[in-house]
């Protein structure tokens, strides 16, 4: 389950997002990290119930950014085409995105860019690695549509660097890491990190 986030800490880039550009897109979300954030929700044995809960389903002012770069209506598994070699459900990204939607005065159409790859450790999200440059791409293009700014990442990642006590303890130095290079690569010293594990 996700954690409240206080979305009194997005309001500033609503109130933004509705002034600036034109295009349908204003306010875009990263999601990235390992299984919980690509959504495992209703999967059993390898196969997706399909039971898409209200606080996931289709709104018209949700979009995500597909394997092939462009926008589209957001549908769970919004990670189908991106953690493809694993069965995906419903996961935590839809949930987010109505709340920042019912927390806005205004429609505001958000972009959601799924990243996420089941299984992954933090070392495999390190800059330089293809999930590393995947994520940058994405967000990128995801920004240029959305007048060049990407409001927040969200991550949700962690489990796989509990195995070992030395993981385990190098994490907090290598997310810190992670969001440095992000910040620097995205070129957005103030970008907003969202984690949960």
């Amino acid at each position: 389950m996700l954690p409240r986030v206080d979305l009194l800490l997005l309001l500033p880039l609503l109130s933004a997002a509705v002034v600036a550009g034109h295009n349908p897109i204003k306010l875009v979300f990263v999601l990235a990290g390992q299984s919980n954030m690509a959504g495992r929700g209703g999967v059993s044995d390898g196969h997706w119930d399909h039971v898409v809960p209200p606080a996931c389903r289709p709104s018209p002012s949700i979009h995500r950014l597909n394997a092939s770069l462009m926008w589209q209506m957001a549908h769970e598994p919004l990670h189908a085409d991106i953690d493809f070699k694993k069965t995906c459900g419903v996961g935590p990204g839809m949930p987010f995105a109505h709340s920042v939607v019912a927390a806005s005065t205004e429609a505001v159409p958000l972009g959601l860019v799924p990243c996420a790859v089941g299984g992954t450790s933090i070392r495999e999200w390190a800059r330089g690695t293809s999930l590393y440059k995947n994520l940058v791409h994405r967000a990128r293009v995801a920004a240029a549509s959305a007048g060049g700014r990407v409001a927040a990442m969200l991550w949700y990642q962690g489990e796989s660097d509990t195995v070992s006590e030395k993981d385990a303890e190098a994490y907090g130095h290598r997310m810190e890491t992670l969001i440095s290079h992000l910040r620097a690569d995205l070129r957005d010293p103030n970008l907003l990190v969202i984690q949960n594990y």
